[in-house]
């Protein structure tokens, strides 16, 4: 029981430590945001950064090197692992989407799905746009009608950025 007691308090510990130096950093480093941070139980330290310009290797080491050199393993043991936001992951976090303005955006909502080019995102909400097929309001055939739709972050259920190869 005691042994669960010291664990839970270094742990907590470490976490603390951890969030303190990457602060420091993000201080530092205006440009990089944090997407994810957890600590595994066996003390695996794990985390994703994005950036205003996209992340280097560099920056990953940045991030690495600040935390590694100020947590001492003899009292901590510990691994980490740093890395940069996938990209076919799904945008998390309002700041990441101004990067990716004039990209195609796969949205799903609460309500609905919508696959669009990125024309704005003001922290608040994104505006996608497209080109449909319609049928025309008078006659036979089809005409190409613009349409777009403002959705706000809370009813974004997953938004991707379409990779095109």
């Amino acid at each position: 029981m005691r042994a669960l007691i010291v664990t839970s308090f270094y742990k907590k510990m470490l976490k603390e430590k951890v969030e303190s130096l990457l602060s420091s950093c993000f201080d530092e480093r205006k440009d990089l945001f944090l997407i994810d941070f957890s600590i595994s139980e066996n003390n695996e330290i794990s985390i994703i950064l994005d950036g205003d310009n996209g992340i280097k290797v560099e920056d990953c080491m940045f991030i690495s090197k600040a935390i590694e050199a100020n947590l001492d393993r003899d009292v901590l043991d510990f691994s980490m692992k740093v890395s940069s936001f996938g990209a076919t992951s799904p945008l998390v976090v309002a700041r990441q989407y101004p990067k990716h303005y004039g990209r195609i955006l796969s949205v799903k909502t609460t309500d609905n799905k919508y696959e669009g080019k990125l024309l704005k995102s003001d922290g608040k909400s994104i505006l996608l746009a497209w080109k449909e097929r319609q049928p025309k309001p008078i006659g036979k055939g089809k005409i190409t009608v613009e349409k777009s739709i403002d959705i706000n972050f809370n009813k974004i259920k997953e938004a991707k950025v379409k990779v095109k190869f």
